[in-house]
């Protein structure tokens, strides 16, 4: 682990996996060349990020790319997020054009350049398969957030990351159904990429409730800065949970709710998720409902 202005640049054990069989069949400069263009990835999201004033904890590389962790996750706007994202794959683009210019000056050697541009694109292309922690899986799940709540927007963001995943591991043994052989690379991202979502789609209860936590703070910019409201229209009779999982990351919510075909009372969003989150915490909500 390297830290850099409190930042930690870790490499994920797989990765690590990557670089012991690049040693041990003597490619080495394969393996260096994989390095800098995911480092030259992740430090395109990384700016990115910082330019925003995010608070960057860890960035985690990944043979195919990598993953910025950052304290405000949950509550960023989806503009921003957007933005994110695609730094990485961009940065890709400038490097292969950079790449091609040394070749066609005769900087570098034109089959090396060749390869170093595929590679570059095929990584940024990779990236944006909707597929999370994949920038495309997080442009996707920023971009249902602005028209589907926050909580079925984490749960089908999931649900498609892992049908993606599972199509990886499929193309990855379809030519040993065929007579091939398994493409083994392809089969061990994939494999990571099912586990990965499987693990996130069991943790969508504790991202949304990280998400209710931090909403009252940003909830409070917007009203200081003014903000039209969405409204919420619900039965008095319907439980705090209903009222919830209808929340939308990039709106403010006045709740109206109705008794008997009338208003009964409007309720700001911060008092339902202030009432929520203290049934949650004297056991009077169960946790469980989330999923």
């Amino acid at each position: 682990m390297i830290k850099w202005q409190g930042i930690a640049f870790r490499l994920h054990p797989l990765f690590v996996l990557v670089m012991i069989a690049s040693i041990a069949t003597g490619r080495f400069m394969d393996l260096a060349t994989l390095f800098v263009i995911v480092l030259w990835h992740e430090l395109g999201h990384l700016i990115a990020a910082l330019r925003f004033g995010w608070t960057v904890r860890e960035v985690k590389l990944l043979p195919f790319g990598g993953v910025v962790e950052v304290e405000e996750a949950g509550t960023l706007p989806a503009r921003e997020e957007l933005w994110v994202a695609l730094a990485g794959p961009m940065q890709n683009a400038i490097l292969s054009g950079a790449c091609w210019l040394l070749g066609q000056a005769g900087v570098v050697d034109s089959g090396w350049s060749e390869t170093f541009i595929r590679a570059n694109l095929l990584i940024g292309a990779f990236n944006l398969l909707p597929v999370l922690p994949l920038d495309g899986g997080r442009m996707l799940q920023a971009w249902i957030s602005l028209f589907a709540p926050y909580h079925r927007t984490l749960l089908w963001s999931a649900r498609i990351s892992l049908l993606f995943s599972a199509s990886i591991v499929c193309a990855s043994v379809y030519p040993f159904l065929t007579g091939g052989l398994v493409q083994l690379n392809l089969l061990a991202v994939g494999v990571f990429l099912c586990a990965s979502n499987w693990t996130y789609m069991r943790n969508v209860p504790f991202v949304f409730l990280r998400f209710l936590v931090h909403r009252n703070q940003r909830s409070e910019r917007r009203v200081e800065r003014g903000a039209l409201s969405r409204p919420i229209v619900i039965a008095e009779d319907r439980p705090l949970i209903h009222i919830i999982r209808l929340l939308m990351k990039e709106q403010y919510h006045l709740v109206y709710v109705m008794n008997r075909g009338k208003i009964a009372r409007v309720v700001p969003e911060k008092t339902i998720i202030e009432g929520f989150l203290g049934r949650l915490t004297s056991g009077n909500a169960d946790f469980r409902l989330f999923m």
